[in-house]
């Protein structure tokens, strides 16, 4: 049975957090986060309604276009500007994207979802350190605290993660569910132990690289969702390539029903993606706090959740990693939470 204690560390930390610095920050982070869980309810529920999940992605992307196209300001238009860098880069991104994906089910089918799991969590270290000693934005001086709150989040997020069973599905890679599903056990051969690693890179460089462009081309919230386009129509390039080489291979067959599917996944995309970047520019681009937080924001929303609606038992492991995560946060926030508590 459950045990509710995390769960109630959650609510009596996390929730009067998010009242107490309601900022818009705090708004967007949280929707960023409430966005993100969502994504990961529709790829739990997919295999119930019989959704090719890879399908799914491929088309949600289209979907989140139309979403960000209908939500332009206003008088504003979206065009592409090749001569623009930052053009190519958020094209770039895109693929980015989808080609994570890919390496991520080729890590999970060889090394298991344990080990392809804690690599795409723990990444978040790599946009953290860039932010920190590259980019070196403004906005938050770090003290003591604040770095311990860091190193906490990370362990946090490992331990939250962490599944002995090789088929138990991670809270924070719903991709990996459809390549969980086609093995049964992972077979660990050879360069394959480099998989993880290459997730861990890829993972970490697509979110350094959003936050880089958060803070070098994103200067008012209008114009990140025309960034934001901009990365989805390199994902819907490459997924369409992806998908179209699939069905000439024979290895798949397009049916309506994925097309439902990616409607309920694409306008949560899109938007947990908008308020992320939004979040970061509320925050002067400061990927070190806004991704400790994102991260483990998601983990603990996923981790209530999944024990209230679908009844996933937690390792003792996992709660030690929750009751870190909360007081991560707590480290991490301690200036901002005084700050809402001063008359």
């Amino acid at each position: 049975m459950f045990d509710c204690y995390p769960v109630s560390y959650f609510m009596n930390w996390f929730v009067p957090f998010i009242y107490l610095t309601a900022s818009r920050f705090m708004l967007f982070l949280f929707l960023s986060i409430l966005l993100s869980v969502v994504l990961l309810l529709n790829f739990r529920l997919f295999p119930r309604y019989d959704i090719n999940t890879f399908q799914a992605i491929v088309f949600n992307y289209p979907v989140c276009f139309l979403t960000g196209y209908l939500l332009l300001p206003a008088g504003q238009s979206f065009s592409l500007d090749f001569s623009q860098t930052w053009t190519w880069l958020a094209l770039g991104l895109g693929v980015g994207f989808i080609l994570t994906f890919i390496l991520s089910g080729a890590s999970t089918q060889r090394m298991g979802i344990t080990a392809t799991s804690l690599a795409s969590n723990l990444s978040l270290v790599i946009p953290v350190c860039f932010s920190l000693f590259v980019f070196q934005v403004g906005g938050k001086s770090f003290d003591a605290l604040n770095y311990l709150g860091m190193l906490l989040a990370v362990v946090a997020v490992g331990l939250s993660t962490y599944k002995k069973e090789p088929n138990e599905l991670a809270v924070e890679t719903p991709i990996l569910q459809e390549a969980a599903a086609s093995v049964g056990r992972p077979r660990r051969l050879g360069i394959s132990v480099l998989l993880p690693v290459g997730v861990f890179l890829c993972y970490g460089a697509t979110n350094t690289m959003t936050n880089y462009m958060n803070i070098r081309y994103i200067a008012t919230s209008d114009k990140a969702i025309v960034v934001t386009l901009t990365t989805i129509l390199g994902a819907v390039a490459a997924g369409l390539l992806m998908l179209v080489v699939r069905v000439v291979q024979g290895k798949e067959v397009v049916r309506v029903r994925n097309l439902m599917g990616a409607v309920t996944l694409g306008v949560p995309n899109f938007l947990s993606f908008y308020t992320l970047l939004l979040a970061l520019s509320q925050f002067g681009g400061n990927g070190a706090f806004v991704y400790p937080l994102y991260n483990i924001g998601v983990i603990l929303v996923a981790a209530l959740l999944a024990a209230l609606f679908f009844r996933e038992k937690l390792s003792l492991a996992n709660k030690i990693g929750l009751v870190l995560a909360v007081t991560a946060i707590g480290l991490l926030s301690w200036q901002e939470l005084l700050a809402s508590l001063a008359p």
